[in-house]
């Protein structure tokens, strides 16, 4: 689940106890009542969805659009080479191969090498060629995979 998503939740709870406070209702326990409830309500389904449904915060590391192509270049290069990513998705005949334009080759690239090293404190930069996204940047089948 996207943080989008986490986000639409999140406000969807917080009207929904804003609603209840305003309901009009002078007693005030009952108000109390009502937003526990609520309350109970919203993080039930956070967590359902997080856990039971496997959320959570996932996040890709993708080639900049802003990036000129030279620059891209270089970071995948190096992404591939002595950064240690796995690029055989992006050969010929492979699932990630198309498009074939060199934003979506560094992008597989830059989230392969960040994925594999984020624990051991690896970051998307890449000279400032990648951003984070919270955007599944999977396509067909190609998938980008996520570590938590």
């Amino acid at each position: 689940m996207s943080s989008a998503l986490h986000r639409i939740l999140l406000v969807l709870c917080l009207v929904s106890l804003l609603l209840q406070m305003t309901a009009g209702n002078p007693n005030v326990l009952m108000i109390f009542i009502d937003v526990s409830v609520v309350l109970w309500w919203c993080t039930f389904f956070f967590f359902f969805f997080v856990i039971v449904l496997g959320g959570g915060f996932r996040e890709w590391c993708i080639a900049d659009e802003q990036t000129p192509d030279e620059e891209l270049l270089k970071a995948l290069d190096w992404a591939c080479g002595k950064g240690g990513a796995d690029c055989s998705k992006i050969q010929v005949n492979q699932p990630c191969y198309h498009p074939n334009t060199i934003k979506d080759h560094a992008s597989y690239a830059f989230n392969n090498y960040y994925q594999k090293f984020k624990n051991k404190g690896a970051t998307c930069y890449f000279n400032s060629a990648a951003i984070i996204t919270d955007l599944d940047p999977s396509h067909n089948s190609c998938k980008f995979e996520t570590v938590p």
